[in-house]
C-alpha cells in the first residue's frame, strides 16, 4: 500500500508492493505536491473559479497573483496578502499653479505597497507654488486628475504633511486623501502661504 513522505506532509508515495499503475502514482504525487507549492493564477477571480470543490483552498496554501504581483496566504477562512512584487512609482500631475520638485524634494509620486497584509498607498516628493491670492482658499486640490481606482482609499484618510516656514505661520498642513482619488491640502490663509508642501514618507491605508 502507498506510504507517505518522510517530511510529514501527507504526500502519498507508491510502494513497490502496489500493483503497477503509473497514472495513479503520478496523480497521487501531483495531488500531494502541487497544493503545497506556490500556485500561480492570472488574478484573484481566476483563483476563486479554479479552487473549488475537491481543490478548495486549505489553511497554509500559498498563491501568486500575476496581475498584481502579490503572494497570498490562505489562513483557513480567507486569502491574506503576505508580499508584493516591485511596485513602480507613478508620477502625479499637479494642478496649476502647483509645480513639481518643491524645495528640491523631487517629483510628487505614489505607489501601492503591502504592509503586513494591508494594502497601502505611499507618497514621495514635494510641490511648489510661486504665489497665492491675497486671501487664499482654506484648501486646495493639488492633483490635476484623480488617482486610479486601485490607489483610492476605501474611506477618507487624513494625515499631516510638512510645509515651508517661509511666508507661513505654520510648518504643517492637513492632507486629505479622498475616496474619489483627489489630494486636498488644508490650512492656507493670509498668513499661511508656503512656497512648498512635502509628501515624503506619507503612507495611508487603502
Amino acid at each position: 500500500m502507498p506510504t507517505t513522505d518522510d517530511y510529514g506532509q501527507g504526500v502519498s508515495i507508491a510502494s513497490l508492493t502496489d500493483a503497477p499503475d503509473l497514472a495513479k502514482a503520478i496523480s497521487d504525487l501531483a495531488a500531494g505536491v502541487i497544493p503545497r507549492g506556490i500556485l500561480r493564477f492570472a488574478s484573484a477571480s481566476t483563483r476563486g473559479a479554479t479552487l473549488v470543490g475537491d481543490t478548495a483552498p486549505v489553511e497554509g496554501m500559498l498563491s501568486w497573483l500575476q496581475d498584481v504581483n502579490r503572494l497570498d496566504l490562505y489562513d483557513g477562512s480567507a486569502w491574506v496578502a503576505v508580499s508584493t512584487g516591485a511596485s513602480a512609482w507613478t508620477t502625479i500631475t499637479p494642478e496649476s499653479p502647483w509645480t513639481q520638485n518643491g524645495n528640491s524634494n523631487g517629483t510628487l509620486q505614489y505607489r501601492i505597497l503591502n504592509i503586513s497584509g494591508e494594502e497601502s498607498l505611499q507618497f514621495r516628493g514635494a510641490l511648489g507654488r510661486a504665489s497665492y491670492p491675497a486671501s487664499p482658499a482654506g484648501s486646495y486640490v493639488v492633483n490635476n486628475s484623480a488617482l486610479p481606482s486601485a490607489a483610492r482609499p476605501s474611506t477618507l484618510r487624513t494625515v499631516v504633511i510638512p510645509c515651508s516656514d517661509v511666508s507661513s505661520d505654520r510648518i504643517t498642513l492637513k492632507l486629505d486623501v479622498r475616496t474619489d482619488g483627489y489630494l486636498e491640502v488644508f490650512g492656507f490663509s493670509s498668513t499661511v502661504k508656503p512656497p512648498w508642501v512635502g509628501f515624503n514618507g506619507v503612507i495611508v491605508s487603502l
